[in-house]
């Protein structure tokens, strides 16, 4: 919690410093205060049709009275204002009107000349909340009390007159949208960190393994007791870093063994990193013996578990890694460049505390922390991907007929339910072909079984190339398959059933002796004549099979009503 509230108030502090900043730009420090605008507007309803050079000129400025804002717009209608400032506005920087319009307003602006009107140069235009945005334009020779400003606003869509008008300096005016854009990157930045880091850790990574190594690394270092919030550790700290190294120890020891598998795997391993977990966690306890003078002996016993746990880890998931883990595999990756300076920085403070520590400990180990972090992100990421690889997988298998590929019978039952609702809903008709192979039990007894799984196997390409997209073929038992061909009525799936019979007539099933000739018999059966769907409409296209197989097979017979 405390480094989160560290990260936190170090954002606010760089979000706020740029908008002090724009707010302390210079629009002028020892220019005269910056003069309000009186504001008017054209009155409508009037049968004149201003023309610029009318409106400029000053002719209809008895039609002008003051703006209400906020009026409601109409397609295609354009609103002229005049606008005056009461005092004279000369700063010694460049003088700029600000005007903020909705995202449906074009605003220009011009100014009364003697030879007619000046439209004012657009300088730049920001946006704002809301989908505002501020067009500034220059006022070169800056404006004089009284001075008229005609501003011309037209809109498209349909839209409220949110017009707003001031005057300032364009150097003011860019730091302050310069000032925007800075805080709106960071704030964007930082909201896109704080989601992915929730991600990582909430859903992928689920421990506390890497939080608690930021807070040892914080304390440790010394950097954690300057920093906001994590300043109130001085009180206690011996126990600042010790107490979240040994809590992380414990946190790194349930992760390994999640992520090598190891609770079918390796049982008596996985409850070895159990009692490994305990163990650091009553070295975090432990840490009151600095109360009586024994923290060196704690800190000494410490860093020796840290070490043979950090050996006895790499054996393990080198071990799981070989096994076929992936995720292992990045791990081993991650842990052993982590424990590498691990290690060596426990060694080393086992024996001395020579300078040659200052770049182990400030680079190499927070370096490999961020490293090993995003390591073990990714493996847990991957692992997290075969997982769903694996289940669509199974998933598919549970669908399909494992001999032919096609949908199975439960799975085509499913399908065809849910096409027949949606096509009820839509007052579409939907169409089914019951394909039948003639003579299968004389093929599998002539040729064996083996020659019969082949010769299914032999016409699902036949059939499947007469199919549509959205068309789907299962099958529903045996020799016999179902097409359901959705939006068909019985005067287009007719066709599509004799061109099925005629492509498997021509298929020639080899190497089980002469080859093997295929017919089928198909029955057809479609909502729109029948009027019924479902299961029922299969029971029809199977009745018209048999009436197929009576009139001699190789033949295709449409299901009639009764």
């Amino acid at each position: 919690m405390g480094l989160l509230g560290t990260c936190l108030l170090g954002l606010a502090a760089l979000l706020w410093a740029p908008a002090s900043r724009a707010e302390s730009s210079p629009s002028g420090a020892s220019d005269a205060p910056i003069p309000a605008l009186e504001i008017e507007v054209l009155a409508g309803g009037t049968s004149i049709v201003p023309r610029l050079e009318q409106v400029t000129s000053g002719s209809l400025d008895a039609h002008f009275h003051p703006f209400a804002g906020y009026t409601a717009r109409k397609p295609s209608e354009t609103l002229w204002l005049r606008l005056r400032a009461p005092a004279a506005f000369h700063p010694s920087r460049i003088p700029v009107l600000i005007a903020r319009g909705g995202w449906h307003e074009l605003i220009e602006a011009f100014a009364a000349a003697p030879g007619g009107p000046k439209r004012l140069p657009h300088a730049t235009d920001l946006r704002e909340f809301g989908g505002a945005h501020d067009s500034a334009f220059l006022l070169p020779d800056g404006l004089d009390a009284g001075q008229p400003i005609y501003v011309r606003s037209s809109t498209q869509e349909d839209g409220a007159a949110s017009l707003r008008f001031s005057l300032s300096t364009l150097d003011a005016t860019l730091a302050r949208g310069a000032g925007h854009s800075r805080m709106i990157a960071l704030a964007v930045g930082a909201l896109s960190a704080l989601a992915l880091g929730s991600l990582l850790i909430w859903f992928i990574l689920k421990d506390r393994l890497f939080f608690l190594q930021a807070l040892y690394l914080a304390y440790f270092s010394g950097e954690g007791f300057d920093w906001p919030l994590l300043h109130y550790a001085r009180a206690v700290s011996p126990f600042s870093w010790n107490v979240p190294v040994a809590l992380s120890g414990a946190a790194a020891s349930l992760f390994t063994r999640e992520i090598a598998d190891l609770k079918y795997s390796s049982p008596r391993v996985y409850a070895i990193y159990g009692w490994l977990a305990w163990a650091f966690v009553a070295l975090a306890f432990s840490n009151v013996a600095h109360l009586v003078g024994l923290g060196g002996v704690v800190a000494a016993i410490g860093n020796l578990v840290f070490i043979g746990a950090a050996l006895f880890t790499l054996i393990v998931a080198f071990t799981a890694w070989r096994r076929g883990n992936r995720a292992a595999g990045w791990f081993l990756i991650a842990w052993l460049m982590l424990e590498t300076f691990a290690i060596a920085t426990g060694v080393s403070l086992l024996f001395d505390r020579a300078e040659h520590l200052q770049i182990l400990l400030y680079y190499g180990l927070p370096l490999s922390m961020v490293a090993a972090a995003i390591l073990v992100a990714l493996g847990v990421a991957d692992r997290l991907r075969q997982q769903r690889a694996r289940l669509s997988d199974a998933e598919r298998r549970a669908q399909t007929d494992p001999l032919t590929g096609v949908l199975n019978r439960r799975s085509l039952i499913e399908r065809l339910e849910i096409a027949c609702q949606r096509a009820r809903a839509r007052g579409l008709p939907i169409s089914l072909l019951f394909i039948d192979l003639d003579h299968f039990k004389q093929i599998n007894d002539t040729y064996g079984h083996a020659a019969g799984d082949a010769c299914l196997n032999a016409i699902i390409a036949p059939i499947q190339a007469e199919l549509r997209q959205s068309d789907v073929i299962g099958r529903y038992g045996g020799e016999e398959f179902v097409v359901m061909l959705s939006s068909a009525d019985t005067s287009a799936a007719h066709p599509i059933a004799e061109r099925i019979r005629n492509r498997i007539a021509n298929v020639r099933v080899e190497g089980f002796g002469a080859p093997i000739v295929l017919t089928c018999s198909i029955g057809v059966a479609s909502s729109d004549t029948l009027g019924v769907w479902g299961e029922s409409l299969i029971a029809q296209a199977d009745a018209a099979v048999y009436a197929a197989k009576r009139s001699g097979r190789n033949r295709v017979q449409v299901a009639m009503a009764a």
